[in-house]
Parts: C-alpha cells; structure tokens; sequence
C-alpha cells in the first residue's frame, strides 16, 4: 500500500487555553483609543465557537492589545485561534499574536474560540480599561449592529453591497463600511458601491454603525467577496469544497469499490473526488495500475449501475465506474491525482521541462477513452525543494512553474490542483517552495493537514497526529494545522484556496502506559494493513476515545494509544476552517470510513 505522508505542520504557534500560564504582558496603551465587541458565531450544543473584535477607534495605531473577561463557572475556553487565551479561574486573559497586535487607526481585528457551557462573558477590559472604549454616553446606549451585508453587481472592479438598518434610541447617524477591517467608506444610507478592487481577489465587508452622539455599536457579520475575471474563480462562501481521495488499490485487499461510495451514501454528500495515483515518472504523467485504471470487469453486485462489465467493452475498471457515478450525480466533479509519497520522486525531472510535462498530462486525462471521467488535474508533489521519500533539489521556482505549465494547458475552466505540506515550522517546508506565486494558477490547495506525529518516531513521545491547534508540550513547535493555515495566508495564499486535511484513520503507538499525550513507547501499535496506521472505522470500537487535546481525539486501550478524529472532533474542525474563510475540506480516505459513512456527514453537515 502507498500510504502518501509523513510528518508535516505549520505558523505562528496557537495555544490551547490552560489554567495556572504565566501572566501576559501589561497592556500598551489605555482602552480609549479601541473597544472590543463579542459575538457567539456559532453553537452545536454541546460546545460553542466565540469571536472577539478588537476595533482602533482612535485616531493613532496600537501597537498591542489585551483583552479580560470573566465566564460563569461551567463555561470555559477550549482551545483558540489568533490569540493566546489563559485562564485564571473563571477570569480569562487574551494576548495579540506576533502578527496582528498592531492596528492602524480605525481598523479592525478578531480572534476565535471554540469553548464549553452556556454563560457569556462579562467584566469585560480592554488593555485595562472598559471595553466600551470609554467613549459611552450617560443615559444614551450605543446602537445595534446593521444586518449582514449581501453583496450584488460583482464584477473585475467593484461590488455593490447593502445592509438592513441598524437601531438606536437617539437615532442613527452614519454606517462605517469596512473592507477587510478597514474603514473605506461613511455613508448616510443602508447601501454602499466599491470601487477600485482588483479582479480576482478575495474581499471580506462589514459594517458599523454610529448614532448621533458618535458612539459606535458592534460590528455586523461580514460577506466574502470574490472579484470575477483573474486566472481562477475559487470556491465562494456557502459553496465549500468537500473532497475525497478514492485509491486505486482499495478495490483490492480492501474490497473498496466505486459503488461503495453510493451505499455508504457518501457520494451524496461530497462536491469533488481525487482519484489516486497517476505515476510520474520520465518527466510525464504515467498510468497508475492499468488493471485497477481501466482493464477489471465488475460483476453486477460490484457496479454502480448494477450491470456487469462485458469483457469486450471499451472502457473498464475504475474509470467506468467513476463515469457510472458521475450519471447518478451529475454534479460531481473528478479529479486524477499525479504522484503521492511514493511517485513522488519523478517530479524534478518533470520541473526540468514544465511544459513536455503539462503536455503529457493533458493528453493522458483527456484521453478518448476516458475524457468525460475527469474534471481536471491533482498535483501531489511530497516535497517541492525538500525532502519526502526521496529528497528534491529543483529549487524554490520548480513547483510554481509545474502549475503555471499546467494552468496554460489545461486552460481556465479545468481544475487544476495541489496536495501540499502543513509544516510551516520556522524554516520547514512550506519556506521551501513558492506556494504563494503557484496559488494564482490552481484552483484550491489541499493542505495535508495530519501525519504530524507517529510511530515512524518508535519511542515517541505520544502526540495526536492531526492537532487543529498546538498544545503545551507538543513535541515540534509549528506542527499543527492552524499554524500551517496561517503561514500560507500570511505568505499570501488566498484563504478560499486552501483546504483543511481530515484523516479519516488513526496513528497509535504500543508498549504505552500513559493514557495523556507525552508518554513512552516501545514501537508502532498493530494494524491491518500497515503497523501504526488503522482505520476509523476499526478504532472506534477497538479502542474507543479516552480524551481529546488541541481539537482531535486520542485513545489508550491496553498497551496501545491512538490518535484520530471523530464526528465530534470533525464537527470542531469544520467549524474553525468556516472561521478562517477556507474554501472547505477534504480527506484521506473513503474506505477508512464506516459502512454508513458517519465521517463523510460530519463534515457535510458541518461545513
């Protein structure tokens, strides 16, 4: 089996909020030049997502920010994104991040949380003074916020956007239109036309309104906007990604069909699949397995359509039952995945000829035989300018100049996409490649965001293999998926176009004694098909959750710990990429998923 990853991870380290950390800095200035807002974004039930928004209501830039609330006992904080969240009690403290603790005058930044009970926060302080910013009138209340923008007339340059009116007891005065956090425009009425933009770009709007004593109220829920004309249209809000890898070898020893992603009712609740793996190999595309590809027959049982395969038919194998499938469900789209960590090794000598490379591609997925299968084209390089398997040294431009060949070929209204590292360690591998020039020619990255941890280190120490945040004792600092997601936005990788990585199987260790993250161990636990590594669909009755750390799930049965992701932890997940603007999800892969496919609902339902 070609299992595809290895240890990878990501940027500006997030913390999971723990009672007894050290203090934080003391504020840098006082609260009356900022105030600081509250909203509960979103609410499960048993859990809950908050957001903080930090606005610069002076006239000159902060440079930090420091927020305090107290929460009723029973409610608490359980891990957090663009913040470092510590706890004192039922007193909370939230520090600015290297990277977004200076504001300018009159703009805006937020941090999220996922947390535990039903209270809301109070005793609010915002670098030691009032989070009201000081500026409130005796007798005269702050007016409510404006309703959430619709944007309509999008076009290259500009976007018209409108909002339902705001209230206030003394009467509104104006609204603040802000694009992504900044003031751009004050205006009279509840609309608002944009000018300026650049096509193809990602936008974010929200407004605010100001009564006629000059107090501002919060701000409303924000619209993404995506400018038309650029080289691709990414996935827009409300119209995530979900993505499935099917391999080539799951019809074997693992009795995977096609079919099975009708009977499991998956089929129906993902947008696109990546078929893996095309070989790469003397710098062309290549065919994976022919038998798998294209050559077996399927018995009636075994087939989508419920006919079987005739040996003399044109076209056979998995190909005929992706088509099969694409007649059920007309909007699915397909993709043909190239590489992964075992082929992976034939891309420097593809990067030496980006264009013969496009070339041999294209022919091989537009080929007669099977041309309407395929949607377009996966990249899974592990690694561009690094080390997977083997070590690559075609430099830094290599990868940007494979997806730009391909783009060309291809053409605009194919996908074309890319499976990427998430170490984003200082000096890991994001570093290693230009991920945010390749950006404008593909469509979404899907950002490999597990295999952080395993038994591949034989002794450990124990650490969940697909964290969503880091944790204090986490064995490499970065290694993490929201540090990754961060270094790739703060490169300049559009947040639409990266989509966060599910596994849907677990990583264990056995010879362990400890049931916490951080213990010993004495070599890989036991699988079915490869030591360390077993599906979901096993561990969730085998060895049934003990805890859960920075988002994921980990297990300690016997001897052996395990760390993998469940509905509950897919629901957290799915809920913090909605949070960060990701185009939406995708994971590795269906046939470790239960008959019914719980884990392929947890994430439609919750993305």
């Amino acid at each position: 089996m070609r299992f595809r990853h290895r240890a990878v991870a990501g940027f500006a380290t997030l913390l999971l909020p723990l009672a007894g950390l050290v203090g934080l800095a003391s504020p840098a200035q006082a609260a009356s030049t900022a105030t600081a807002t509250y909203a509960k974004t979103q609410d499960w039930g048993t859990g809950f997502e908050g957001k903080w928004t930090v606005t610069n209501t002076g006239s000159s830039a902060i440079s930090s920010w420091t927020i305090e609330w107290d929460f009723p006992s029973g409610t608490s904080v359980t891990s957090a994104w663009d913040a470092d969240v510590t706890s004192s009690g039922t007193h909370w403290t939230a520090k600015n991040k290297s990277y977004n603790g200076s504001l300018a005058a009159g703009a805006s930044v937020s941090f999220g949380f996922n947390g535990t009970g039903s209270g809301s926060p109070s005793n609010c302080l915002l670098n030691g003074a009032s989070c009201d910013g000081g500026t409130t009138v005796p007798g005269d209340s702050a007016p409510s916020a404006p309703g959430t923008p619709t944007a309509s007339s999008i076009t290259d340059t500009s976007v018209k956007l409108s909002w339902s009116a705001a209230t206030d007891d003394k009467g509104v005065k104006n609204y603040d239109v802000l694009r992504d956090g900044k003031t751009v425009a004050t205006v009279t009425t509840t609309s608002y036309s944009d000018s300026g933009l650049t096509a193809g770009t990602d936008y974010s709007y929200t407004v605010q309104a100001r009564d006629t004593a000059d107090q501002t109220g919060p701000v409303s829920g924000s619209v993404a906007v995506h400018t038309t004309g650029g080289t691709t249209t990414p996935p827009t809000t409300g119209d995530k990604v979900k993505l499935g890898y099917f391999t080539d070898w799951g019809i074997y020893g693992r009795n995977y069909q096609v079919k099975n992603l009708v009977t499991s009712g998956s089929a129906a609740k993902i947008t696109h699949i990546n078929y893996a793996f095309g070989n790469v190999t003397n710098g062309q595309c290549a065919i994976g397995d022919a038998y798998a590809d294209y050559q077996k027959t399927f018995t009636a049982d075994q087939s989508v359509s419920g006919a079987a395969d005739t040996w003399d038919q044109p076209l056979a194998g998995n190909f005929n039952q992706l088509r099969e499938l694409k007649a059920k469900y007309p909007n699915l789209k397909i993709l043909w995945s190239f590489g992964g960590w075992s082929w992976s090794g034939g891309f420097g000598q593809a990067a030496a000829n980006p264009t013969a490379f496009a070339d041999s591609c294209y022919n091989l997925v537009k080929d007669s035989r099977w041309a309407d299968v395929f949607d377009g084209i996966d990249i899974d390089w592990e690694y561009p300018n690094a080390c997977g398997l083997s070590c690559d040294s075609s430099g830094a431009a290599a990868f940007k100049n494979v997806m730009s060949a391909l783009r060309a070929k291809f053409g605009s209204s194919a996908l074309v996409t890319a499976a990427v590292t998430a170490d984003g360690s200082n000096g890991g591998k994001i570093e290693a490649a230009d991920y945010a020039g390749a950006s404008s020619y593909v469509n979404w990255y899907n950002v490999m965001s597990y295999d952080f941890f395993g038994a591949f280190n034989a002794q450990g120490p124990t650490a969940p293999h697909s964290p969503l945040t880091s944790y204090s004792g986490i064995p490499t600092a970065g290694f993490d998926t929201a540090d990754a997601i961060a270094k790739y936005k703060s490169a300049g990788v559009p947040a639409s176009k990266l989509l966060i990585g599910i596994g849907f199987y677990g990583r264990g260790w056995t010879g362990v004694t400890q049931d916490a993250p951080g213990g010993t161990a004495t070599g890989a636990a036991p699988g079915t098909y490869e030591q360390g590594i077993e599906d979901y669909k096993v561990l969730k009755t085998s060895c049934p959750v003990t805890g859960t750390i920075a988002g994921t799930a980990y297990a300690h049965c016997g001897t052996n710990w395990w760390s993998y992701d469940t509905p509950s932890t897919i629901a957290g997940k799915m809920s913090w990429a909605k949070s960060q603007g990701l185009g939406g999800a995708f994971f590795w892969e269906f046939s470790g998923d239960t008959s019914d496919g719980e884990l392929v609902s947890a994430i439609n339902s919750n993305l």
